[in-house]
């Protein structure tokens, strides 16, 4: 088949992704990695992975399936970051759906649903790497049960929840609050990208991270 990985360039993904080409490349499939819509071109399947992109109909059109993963029970927690907005929320068992994408975001048939399970002190480095195994691998199978997969997709069914797109004040820790009533927002925080922070009497001061045992200490 010819298969289209698609993800932002900028995404924390793209590292996990050459070696899954290289995989499906090895037992015949061709496959590209993109990093946007616009250069999709017709085939069989495109993943989308950590792609924030709006994808227009007629760009769908060009392949047989658009299959996204999405970090929640559909068709709750649509929209953008669910797996952060769900640890933030004090949950540690989270399911990844992959549906099908069509023209309304998030609201195709899905196909398999994975479940992550966390213990609750990852940092946000663990926490991507067990969404990456699990988004590949369903990936993987979706390639390997082709076409019989179609048979068990199924409409979403129940209300729809959506998630706003964090902000870099999302990451603000409050100074009158304990570490522990705010240790799942240290979990989430990104120290390069978006780190936390707080401010007190008018300066801004930032907080990186770090689980003991890493090359670089908490600071």
């Amino acid at each position: 088949m010819k298969i289209t990985i698609v993800s932002d360039a900028s995404s924390w993904f793209n590292p996990f992704i050459p070696p899954f080409v290289a995989e499906l490349q090895a037992i015949g499939h061709e496959v590209i990695h993109i990093h946007k819509v616009k250069e999709i071109t017709d085939g069989d399947i495109v993943f989308y992975l950590s792609c924030g992109q709006l994808v227009p109909v007629e760009i769908l059109q060009r392949n047989k399936h658009n299959v996204v993963i999405h970090e929640s029970d559909l068709p709750k927690g649509k929209g953008w970051s669910p797996l952060t907005w769900q640890i933030l929320e004090g949950q540690n068992r989270i399911p990844a759906t992959m549906f099908e994408a069509v023209e309304a975001v998030d609201s195709g048939q899905i196909y398999l649903q994975q479940m992550m399970e966390f213990t609750g002190f990852e940092l946000v480095d663990d926490l991507r790497k067990q969404q990456a195994h699990i988004s590949l691998e369903m990936c993987r199978t979706f390639v390997n049960q082709y076409p019989h997969i179609l048979a068990q997709a199924r409409q979403q069914e129940g209300e729809a929840t959506f998630y706003p797109r964090r902000r870099p004040e999302d990451s603000r820790l409050d100074i009158d609050k304990s570490i522990r009533e705010q240790f799942n927002l240290l979990r989430v925080a990104d120290n390069e990208r978006y780190p936390a922070y707080f401010e007190i009497d008018g300066h801004r001061y930032k907080i990186a991270v770090y689980a003991e045992g890493t090359s670089v200490g908490a600071s």
